[in-house]
């Protein structure tokens, strides 16, 4: 992930400094969210890669998921892949870190991105490591894993065959292709150091092309593809000024502002299905606080909050319309949601008491309806979750709305020191 990453999102809306954008597109305010009582969950801890902090970014339609977490010491993370029970080291291109935060696909290729032996000659830190900083920072490059197999992609090249230094892939769909984000070799005038802009791009066939922006705009990150190859994302003047003003898509190369709620800073589009649906999360007017938001057949709907809260932010949508995410209060209690048919509802009302977790955000969702993120213990370590709906199986362990029958054999979580992906209270 880039700088302008999920844990950015997730920490501004515990904050409720919600991200916005300029619109295009009138709002359109859904009914009042109310919280209902729908099928229970069972909740996974999925454990870590021998550290105390772990979080998952997507799971596929076979039930695995993918994210990221520290190993022992809690010095350093790397990606991982949890199936049939086990969390996989995706380890690293000969650096320190490696991260993914956005979904899989169903063949299991991983896209993310991963630091090399190579300092950034720039001294800056471009991917987000969760609070692990990178002393002196290296470079990190896109890649995908796939059967334990690391594929380094290429980044954009200016005309004379430079190549930006980093770049990071979001997700891949089952076409094989890959969206993500690259640096090219120009300076943005925004930031106060040497900072190389970001730019869309997406990868076919292991090439990588660069998305057009809006006119006006100097960087801009994708951070999802459908298998249709639409891909939305956001984009606006500077990474450095946090101006990200449109929440956009993509479409067969050509850019689209989608709108907002009311705000003019920034706004981000986060995830899009195969029925053309798309949600992230808006500004409000006078960017205070921020939604989460549906957009569909042209029009941005607010989404609105969990009851007693002030802001929310969507995350991921399933083709079957369920979207999830995050809600929080003013004080920055946060909570974890799904929201169908018109109904938000906090997704720890629907979990069985045995639950392990406070489940605090849920960062993807699949056809099933089984939904990661994060969760924390009693004791306020920050772990990856797998929630469940009804009976069922996944990874080939059988569980009912009690839990699995059988433990996965992940390492014993511990408390976390760090800074969490997000930030929240345990009721």
């Amino acid at each position: 992930m880039t700088k302008s990453s999920r844990l950015l999102l997730a920490v501004l809306c515990a904050v409720g400094a919600m991200i916005t954008a300029s619109a295009r597109l009138a709002a359109q305010q859904l009914p009042e969210p109310r919280e209902a009582k729908a099928q229970g969950y069972a909740v996974i801890d999925l454990g870590t890669l021998g550290g105390s902090f772990s979080f998952g970014g997507g799971v596929n339609e076979q039930g695995w998921v993918n994210g990221e977490s520290s190993l022992q010491g809690d010095q350093i993370q790397h990606a991982f892949l949890w199936r049939h029970g086990t969390m996989v080291d995706l380890q690293t291109l000969e650096g320190p870190n490696s991260a993914s935060g956005y979904m899989l696909n169903d063949a299991g290729v991983v896209a993310g991105g991963s630091e090399t032996s190579t300092l950034n000659p720039l001294g800056y830190q471009f991917c987000d490591f969760d609070g692990f900083s990178d002393v002196p920072p290296h470079d990190c490059v896109p890649l995908t894993w796939k059967n334990g197999v690391m594929t380094q992609l290429p980044l954009l090249q200016d005309q004379y065959g430079q190549a930006g230094n980093n770049g990071t892939a979001q997700q891949a769909n089952n076409r094989g292709e890959i969206a993500g984000v690259s640096e090219n070799t120009l300076l943005d005038p925004t930031c106060s150091s040497p900072t190389l802009q970001q730019r869309p791009v997406v990868w076919k066939n292991r090439q990588v092309y660069e998305l057009t922006l809006l006119p006006g705009d100097l960087n801009g990150v994708t951070t999802g593809i459908n298998e249709y190859g639409q891909i939305v994302g956001f984009a606006g003047t500077g990474q450095c000024s946090n101006e990200f003003f449109h929440a956009m898509p993509w479409k067969n190369g050509t850019p689209t502002d989608l709108g907002n709620l009311g705000g003019i800073n920034n706004n981000q589009a986060q995830f899009i299905n195969n029925r053309g649906q798309v949600v992230g999360l808006s500004d409000l007017s006078g960017d205070l606080t921020g939604r989460a938001f549906l957009w569909q057949d042209g029009v941005m709907a607010d989404l609105g909050t969990l009851s007693g809260d002030t802001s929310s932010a969507g995350f991921a949508i399933s083709d079957r319309g369920q979207i999830v995410g995050q809600s929080c209060d003013a004080n920055f209690n946060c909570r974890a949601f799904l929201w169908q048919e018109g109904v938000m509802t906090d997704l720890n009302a629907l979990s069985s008491s045995g639950s392990p977790l406070y489940l605090a955000v849920a960062y993807g969702i699949n056809s099933r309806g089984d939904i990661t993120g994060l969760g924390v213990t009693s004791t306020g370590e920050a772990l990856a979750y797998l929630a469940i709906p009804g009976r069922g199986s996944v990874g080939g362990e059988q569980f009912t709305n009690g839990g699995p029958q059988s433990l996965h054999n992940v390492r014993q979580p511990r408390l976390y020191g760090g800074k969490s992906r997000v930030q929240t209270r345990i009721p």
